[in-house]
């Protein structure tokens, strides 16, 4: 996925240094050149040795070193890469590049690349959290730099736990490959068959009146021709919008849960299946034949019945389950929670989060701001357009999919 990419990593000063050790291993796995920048803090975490003997090359670390300057140098490596990533972001080191600081052989190199940067953040929560963190990482967003994580989870310290620890190697690796794609022409799902749901469902209640929701279906459509794009043989069953239907994809048309339920089914099986359509969860007991009459003072009675779980129903462990399974979790309060449970009741690998309460605009917007939840994990992505969330959304599942056995 990464054949031939050359990957500047820079090294921050945090002790989430360590996991990059396994980052160069899987970059390099993925088939990528990676070419090593270590701040002086990183070197109290890991070794300059360490580093070199797994990238394959020396690990830089001074600027002014007479024999780098002469054969590499600080503009070469700033330009000499397809990406800059640098993880860990410690706050110090984010603090650095908002501002502009060149001192050292790290910032120096951030300030005079003209490539795309991508941040992995690290840090104890409440720096996370702190106003002047907030204030640089804004800066930096608004200069086109990217960002992964950070998670969810127990710091290093001891009784600290909370939004502050590094994305995983494979979540970076993920991130570099979505933002290296667009120029790209490798398919990264060619020969996959990828099931996705998109859009509402309408439950009648009579030929003119439906039980349904306020779901655009942007998000399941724009997951869809993004993996059309990577390559994907994608079904799409889609239900009532009025959206055109994404280039190189199948489209099924479902009304009802049942008709997409069904629907699904007949698709499988797939490599994956991806639950984008937000589908009613009750329906009317007895639909009426004929139009209901609005009679003064009387208001009618709906009997109701739960709809079949979809999400639920293919995440179950048996022949015909996708290797991988996610669903979605529109929630307007306790997001992560909420979230977190369904991923338990449901049964699947994956759940996108997000809050849509009216006041976001992302029920039927063009922007989403999403959670991605597994069993261990939570990682907050920034705003981003449906369409971007979209093919790092994809650009994950082609990493989970294509990831060498160990």
């Amino acid at each position: 996925m990464l054949t031939d990419k050359r990957i500047l990593l820079v090294i921050g000063g945090g002790i989430a240094a360590y996991k990059c050790l396994d980052l160069i291993r899987r970059l390099r796995e993925h088939g990528a050149c990676v070419r090593v920048v270590m701040s002086r803090a990183a070197q109290e975490f890991v070794t300059p040795l360490s580093v070199g003997t797994i990238a394959g090359e020396r690990a830089f670390t001074e600027l002014f070193d007479l024999s780098a300057e002469l054969d590499v140098g600080h503009i070469r490596l700033a330009r000499d890469c397809d990406i800059v990533v640098v993880a860990p972001a410690t706050a110090d080191l984010l603090a650095r590049m908002a501002n502009g600081l060149a001192d050292d052989l790290a910032s120096a190199v951030l300030l005079a690349t003209n490539r795309p940067v991508l941040v992995a953040p690290a840090m104890n929560p409440r720096m996370w959290a702190h106003p002047a963190t907030r204030r640089n990482l804004a800066a930096l967003l608004a200069d086109g730099v990217a960002i992964v994580g950070p998670n969810e989870g127990e710091m290093a310290e001891i009784g600290e736990a909370g939004v502050g620890r590094m994305a995983e190697p494979m979540e970076i690796v993920a991130s570099i490959d979505s933002l290296l794609r667009p120029g790209d022409a490798v398919r990264a799902l060619a020969d996959r068959r990828i099931v996705v749901t998109s859009g509402p469902t309408h439950e009648p209640i009579d030929p003119v009146r439906y039980l349904g929701n306020r779901s655009s279906g942007k998000q399941g459509h724009a997951i869809a021709r993004a993996a059309a794009e990577a390559g994907a043989q994608v079904i799409l069953v889609s239900g009532p919008v009025a959206l055109p239907d994404p280039l190189g994809v199948s489209v099924v048309r479902a009304e009802t849960a049942r008709d997409m339920l069904a629907a699904v089914e007949a698709a499988l099986p797939a490599d994956a299946a991806v639950f984008a359509a937000a589908v009613a969860d009750w329906r009317v007991a007895e639909p009426r034949a004929n139009k209901l009459k609005k009679t003064s003072g009387k208001t009618p009675a709906l009997a109701l019945l739960e709809n079949p779980d979809i999400l639920a129903s293919v995440a179950q462990k048996n022949a015909r389950r996708p290797k991988l399974v996610i669903g979605f979790a529109a929630e307007t309060d306790n997001v992560i929670a909420n979230a977190k449970a369904k991923l338990a009741k449901k049964g699947c690998d994956w759940i996108v989060a997000n809050d849509v309460s009216r006041e976001t605009g992302i029920m039927g917007g063009d922007r989403n701001r999403v959670h991605l939840i597994t069993a261990n994990t939570v990682e907050a992505w920034p705003i981003q357009s449906k369409d971007e969330v979209a093919r790092a959304l994809v650009a994950r599942i082609a990493i989970a999919l294509n990831e060498p056995r160990r």
